[in-house]
């Protein structure tokens, strides 16, 4: 019995030693848990560029180089590869470019077509279902057909001639990112800050794509049998079917491409044409700031575009959605904050975090960035195809990390360059597995910070809402319920020492 007894209580000692030993690890590993150390996080989010459009040719980066005949070589309507590639389709604002280029990806900054990276080239149609019908499965081959751009969509540049090349050399290049949502800016803004689409069940039906029984859009009669006569024409439109909205559509809120009505609330956009209606889906803002965890939104031309906004339409507009040379070009719809009820006009909320471009850089010059900061580049400097080139918007970034890496707060600082989608550009890798609305094609990203390994390309798999998982972990925040489980969380890309 004696024996029995000793018996117990050395078990029972054993356990508690075994208890508060397990205890003691525990806790001192959420202490010493390495991203703590992490105390700024910046996001700076550029325009449509598909990763072997800018980084295809990047040393030990799954690039151009390793796409197969399969991967590359374009069908046409019909399902046949095409003998070449289509023609680069004209704009109203870019001329054809008379070159018959081969079924496979080109150098747009090569002969024939001697495109250097400091000129604009013609936009690309980057719309969901299209993109959807792109990516084919994964196979990638229909790209240059669905395409308004024609053979376009197949050309990349040697990016080795651009200055963020550089820092994705010395630190870290991710080259299985792929954009959150299948196509545009204006979803992808969404999938950034919400991990989300936007329903409105009230969308007018003219504003609904049209669809086949294999969910596809309809394409209209006038529509050409082959890709090779001219670009296709559908039945498309800002909605699904079901009131989900993937193309773009316009804020309630100042700035939007709606002006207010004469007569009303000049801070609201007006009844003119159809507008989202506020938003209240939770975003990363909204876990952000039940933590009391700090962050911001810094638009450049913010300011200014108040200003334009708050013109009654009998006033032409000389900042958002400005073609005038020379002109911030502020786009209203990558702004997905001013969607949202929470950041209505007046709001606590909207004057706190919806902050211009000029604060960006005095808070990087005085060291007070928010723990957490997004930038949104002007149009003038973002590189999107179309009213931009890739040289400017590729040096100001540039220019901003030489900042952010001088800066105050740079010893405790992470800083993400990332673009919101491919822009209709051809992209050799598969997306993987996903879900209705994406992932979508891939998209360069770097990782930028003292904690970042040095000159090393990830190649785990990771999309936009890695960005907000990210965030999450490190701030031990709620999580959106449509951040992907099957994507990285960013980690990969940092040894803590």
């Amino acid at each position: 019995m004696i024996n029995k007894q000793i018996q117990y209580f050395a078990n029972a000692l054993i356990f508690f030693v075994g208890w508060v030993a397990s205890a003691s690890v525990l806790a001192g590993s959420k202490k010493t848990e390495p991203h703590v150390a992490i105390g700024h996080i910046v996001i700076i989010y550029a325009e449509n560029r598909s990763f072997d459009n800018l980084y295809g040719l990047f040393p030990g980066a799954d690039g151009i180089k390793q796409a197969a005949p399969e991967q590359y070589a374009q069908i046409d309507h019909d399902g046949k590869v095409l003998k070449e590639l289509p023609p680069i389709w004209a704009s109203k604002k870019t001329p054809l470019i008379a070159a018959k280029l081969p079924n496979q990806p080109f150098q747009i900054d090569a002969p024939p077509v001697n495109l250097p990276a400091s000129v604009k080239t013609r936009d690309l149609v980057h719309r969901y279902y299209q993109n959807i019908g792109q990516i084919n499965g994964g196979l990638n081959n229909r790209f240059a057909a669905i395409s308004d751009a024609g053979g376009l969509v197949m050309g990349y540049y040697d990016g080795s001639k651009l200055p963020l090349w550089q820092w994705a050399k010395d630190y870290v290049l991710a080259d299985h990112f792929f954009m959150g949502a299948f196509g545009g800016s204006y979803l992808n803004h969404q999938w950034l800050v919400c991990a989300c689409t936007p329903q409105d069940l009230k969308a007018p039906s003219e504003l609904r794509a049209q669809l086949d029984p294999q969910g596809r859009l309809k394409r209209k009669p006038e529509s050409k049998p082959s890709a090779m006569q001219a670009a296709p024409v559908f039945f498309d439109g800002a909605f699904t079917p079901d009131g989900y909205t993937v193309n773009t559509v316009q804020p309630p809120y100042q700035p939007s491409g709606i002006p207010p009505d004469k007569g009303g609330d000049l801070r609201f956009a007006g009844t003119e044409r159809y507008q989202l209606p506020p938003q209240t889906t939770k975003t990363i803002g909204d876990t952000l700031s039940d933590k009391k965890i700090s962050w911001a939104w810094y638009a450049g031309g913010w300011n200014k575009a108040l200003a334009d906004g708050v013109q009654t339409a009998d006033k032409k507009r000389g900042v958002i959605y400005s073609d005038i040379q020379g002109t911030l070009n502020f786009q209203a719809h990558h702004q997905p904050f001013n969607y949202y009820a929470r950041f209505a006009p007046g709001s606590k909320d909207r004057e706190t975090h919806l902050k211009d471009g000029e604060d960006f850089l005095q808070a990087i010059n005085n060291g007070t960035l928010p723990q957490v900061s997004f930038y949104k580049p002007t149009g003038d400097l973002n590189e999107h195809p179309g009213y931009t080139d890739v040289l400017s918007g590729d040096r100001h970034i540039a220019e901003l990390l030489d900042r952010l890496s001088h800066s105050k707060q740079w010893p405790d600082m992470v800083v993400i360059v990332t673009y919101d989608e491919n822009g209709g550009f051809w992209d050799h890798a598969a997306p993987p597995k996903g879900d209705r609305w994406g992932p979508g094609t891939r998209i360069p990203t770097l990782i930028i910070s003292p904690f970042a390994k040095r000159g090393f390309v990830d190649h785990t798999v990771y999309d936009t809402t890695s960005i907000l998982k990210f965030i999450t972990r490190r701030y031990g925040l709620e999580a959106l319920p449509g951040v992907r489980g099957n994507v990285g969380d960013l980690m990969g890309a940092f040894e803590f020492k």
